[in-house]
């Protein structure tokens, strides 16, 4: 699954052209001749298409070794997070800039949890609250940081951004504490997560999502019946 998740995402960019996109004076631009794409770096343009793609990859790989109880899952989302902020801008999220911080803070926590031996437990009403504050948060802080720093404020596109960052700060925290149903909240995620990359023709992560979406339901099952990893 590893390999044909990281190998899905490559050929989806390569197929769309995925990595013929760049960043180049203030916007994105599209379909840039692969022969031009050296000239244009060299001119300053950001690879922003192969950057995705290599983001999307590790990103890949650090929810598939959380989901085998690996802590260097942890360790790699630590890292992607940093990456994913900086594209997440770049793509037209301005309110990244508050957002992405909180999102690395989990994952510390989760790294220090997990390193001293975190179990899976089971759905209580602090898993509850954990999800209905993570939305309140997220819908909070991309709506303030759409106010502050601007970037795309049509309303559908918060809605959406504001409703995966919300499920992502539950979905996180919920894996930092290693509730079992932690993997139900990204199936969730990632449905939304799919929209999201759609509306912002990411085609990285939409290839990159629908791994997810399928890789969170046989993982659920995977922790809910076979337990603690030995």
């Amino acid at each position: 699954m590893d390999i044909f998740g990281a190998t899905v995402v490559v050929l989806v960019c390569f197929y769309k052209n995925f990595h013929r996109t760049i960043y180049y004076q203030g916007k994105i631009q599209f379909d840039i001749p692969t022969e031009e794409l050296l000239t244009f770096m060299q001119q300053g343009a950001f690879p922003l298409g192969i950057f995705s793609m290599m983001a999307a990859v590790f990103s890949l790989m650090a929810t598939r070794l959380t989901g085998k109880q690996n802590n260097w899952g942890n360790f790699i989302g630590l890292l992607t997070t940093i990456s994913s902020g900086a594209l997440d801008y770049l793509f037209g999220n301005a309110s990244a800039i508050i957002t992405y911080p909180l999102t690395f803070l989990i994952f510390s926590v989760a790294l220090v949890r997990w390193g001293r031996g975190a179990r899976i437990r089971k759905r209580d009403v602090y898993y509850y609250l954990i999800i209905i504050a993570g939305l309140i948060v997220g819908f909070a802080l991309v709506y303030l940081g759409a106010y502050l720093f601007g970037g795309r404020t049509d309303r559908w596109f918060l809605i959406v951004v504001a409703l995966t960052f919300g499920l992502s700060l539950g979905g996180n925290f919920c894996n930092a504490f290693k509730y079992e149903e932690t993997w139900l909240s990204w199936v969730v995620y990632n449905v939304v997560q799919l929209a999201k990359a759609a509306i912002q023709f990411n085609i990285a992560n939409v290839a990159k999502y629908i791994f997810y979406l399928f890789n969170a339901g046989i993982t659920l099952f995977d922790w809910r019946f076979n337990g603690d990893r030995a």
